[in-house]
């Protein structure tokens, strides 16, 4: 053993703290990295279209927490082939062209991304078995305005019920509207949805998954039943899924439906279109939308709201509103369902 006093620098060994590796801030630009589009994800593994081929990834550390959806275009490294066992990794997510949210509820701050990079939300409402739910509705509407989409009213089951006192609500609002029913013809609805990115949100039972298997009978979605005692569905999808009709499931399909939303291809050249089939919901938070945004998807209202004094809670007496309805200018209902909104912000209306 060597005397203490003989013991210089050179002797001790010092170990490095976090690594041997210097930390910088440089992050590696990745030039090379091929871009995928995410049709999937699942617990951390993200199933990406990278060309013709279906390439499993994972997110790279310095992204960080950021969520990653179906609908993001991502850069890849690593290995690409898309044979069973491999992995890449998610090094980069492209800017996004519309984010679809929602919370919880109305008064949840934590937003959730749904889908990202679609074009049209496709409102799936049964006409009976379950009853329709035009405040669902009105929720969606919301959404859809706020991320930019076009919205897409579908009504399905009008082998039980008739559309028209449903129809009749939106009319006023020039919504756009499809009519399916069971064993019906689909064409009007594939003529919708061709050229587009489309998202299907419904509550559960409407019928939505089945339409999805139709639309792409390989994709074998899990189909439901309404529960007779509740009324209400059962949650079949319990996950978004990307899924092209059409044309086969390739970058340069997507590609295609990208220059028709930017006006530099026309629609009616395409022949096919992508399904962002997502999980039956019960409630459609908006936390995320400011109040005075929610008018924009009531334009029936808007002419009356502007006669509303400043600040005008729309809750309260003196309310433009209220004189409008009284002289029978505007739907009751309609009227209802958007200060049940406003109130719901508040946590004080049932949803």
């Amino acid at each position: 053993m060597r005397d203490s006093r003989y013991i210089d620098e050179d002797d001790v060994r010092v170990r490095a703290r976090g690594g041997s590796r210097p930390r910088t801030r440089k992050r590696p630009k990745h030039e090379n990295a091929q871009l995928g589009f995410v049709t999937g994800v699942d617990r951390g593994r993200y199933r990406c279209l990278v060309g013709d081929r279906s390439v499993v990834a994972m997110k790279a550390r310095e992204l960080g927490r950021g969520s990653i959806v179906v609908g993001d275009v991502v850069a890849l490294v690593g290995d690409l082939s898309g044979r069973p066992g491999t992995l890449a990794r998610v090094v980069r997510v492209e800017e996004r062209t519309s984010v679809l949210r929602r919370t919880a509820d109305d008064t949840d701050p934590v937003e959730r991304v749904i889908v990202a990079n679609a074009d049209q939300l496709v409102i799936v409402v049964a006409l009976a078995d379950p009853a329709p739910q035009p405040r669902f509705v009105d929720r969606c509407l919301v959404a859809a305005y706020d991320a930019g989409l076009e919205p897409l009213l579908c009504l399905t089951k009008s082998d039980l019920a008739p559309p028209d006192p449903l129809v009749e609500i939106y009319a006023p609002l020039g919504l756009r509207w499809v009519v399916t029913r069971k064993d019906g013809d689909l064409s009007e609805l594939r003529s919708r949805l061709t050229g587009r990115i489309s998202v299907f949100v419904g509550p559960s039972g409407v019928g939505k998954s089945t339409l999805v298997n139709l639309l792409v009978p390989e994709a074998q979605r899990a189909v439901g039943r309404v529960n007779a005692v509740t009324g209400r569905g059962r949650h079949t999808s319990t996950s978004a899924v990307a899924l092209p009709f059409g044309a086969p499931p390739d970058a340069e399909s997507l590609e295609r439906l990208r220059a028709a939303r930017e006006g530099a291809l026309d629609r009616s050249e395409l022949d096919h279109g992508w399904i962002i089939d997502t999980p039956g919901v019960r409630s459609f938070g908006l936390a995320h939308v400011a109040p005075d945004d929610l008018v924009v998807a009531f334009p029936d209202l808007a002419e009356a709201i502007d006669e509303c004094a400043h600040h005008c809670s729309h809750l309260d007496g003196g309310c433009a509103l209220d004189d409008w309805l009284a002289a029978g200018r505007l739907r009751a209902d309609r009227v209802a369902s958007f200060r049940r909104l406003l109130l719901s912000r508040e946590g004080d209306a049932e949803r």
